[in-house]
């Protein structure tokens, strides 16, 4: 077996080694310091076992990981990040393929856990996402004011400054749903809630900080969307030439 690491921090990538060593001491271990390398590495060893951390300069773990599941949907990858924010649960979350083995398990998690994972992840197929990650997803799906993928995707819109007829264009959905959407999202959010009224506020830049400040929204989410959204821009002629 082949294990690949992608993490640009030198001392967490010795300390994955050596539980990697521990608990699976046939593997063979390659290494790479940032997602371009990994993914390079990923394809010259046809590596389908991947530890990869989520925020890395150059390229993020879950682009990578969007990536190496496009061309090879069988690959198990563990995610292991510092991070529980709502905004790297939901990126992980759309990305992983039907039936694919994977894990999200924090840098604070215990050796004794991650090799756990680390078995039951690449041996044995499955997945395997800790409890504060389980937590984070069960209160986005259980609160009143969660966010509906759709509404997710026009709120990131939102912050990438997108016009109502822009992301109508970009989403393929009327300009009056995306005017419902909004005010649904605005109310989630809770915009409309201040003593002094709405009317104090710009509407759309209150939502983007209010989401910043629940952690829905972030930078590493953000470089990803505006990469996303150039692609889109430079592929999409309509929307090239509505652009002011």
């Amino acid at each position: 077996m082949t294990v690949l690491i992608v993490e640009d921090d030198a001392v967490h990538r010795a300390f994955l080694r050596d539980v990697l060593v521990g608990t699976l001491p046939d593997c063979r271990l390659i290494e790479a310091a940032d997602g371009v390398a990994g993914e390079a590495l990923a394809r010259e060893h046809e590596s389908m076992n991947v530890v990869v951390d989520l925020q890395m300069p150059r390229r993020t773990g879950v682009e990578m990981a969007k990536t190496l599941w496009r061309e090879r949907p069988a690959t198990a990858i563990m995610f292991w990040s510092n991070y529980a924010d709502e905004a790297y649960v939901r990126g992980v979350s759309r990305i992983v393929p039907e039936g694919a083995a994977y894990g999200y398990v924090l840098k604070s998690a215990s050796e004794e856990r991650l090799a756990l994972a680390l078995k039951s992840v690449f041996l044995e197929g499955q997945c395997v996402i800790d409890r504060e990650i389980r937590s984070v997803q069960q209160k986005s799906a259980d609160r009143s004011g969660s966010f509906t993928d759709v509404e997710y995707e026009i709120l990131v819109d939102l912050a990438l400054g997108l016009t109502d007829r822009l992301i109508a264009e970009r989403r393929g959905i009327s300009l009056r749903s995306v005017q419902n959407r909004l005010a649904q999202i605005y109310d989630k959010l809770g915009v409309y809630e201040t003593e002094a009224g709405s009317d104090v506020f710009n509407l759309r830049m209150r939502a983007v900080t209010l989401a910043g400040l629940r952690k829905l929204l972030n930078r590493n989410s953000l470089e990803q969307a505006e990469a996303e959204l150039a692609a889109w821009l430079a592929a999409s002629p309509r929307a090239s030439g509505g652009r002011r």
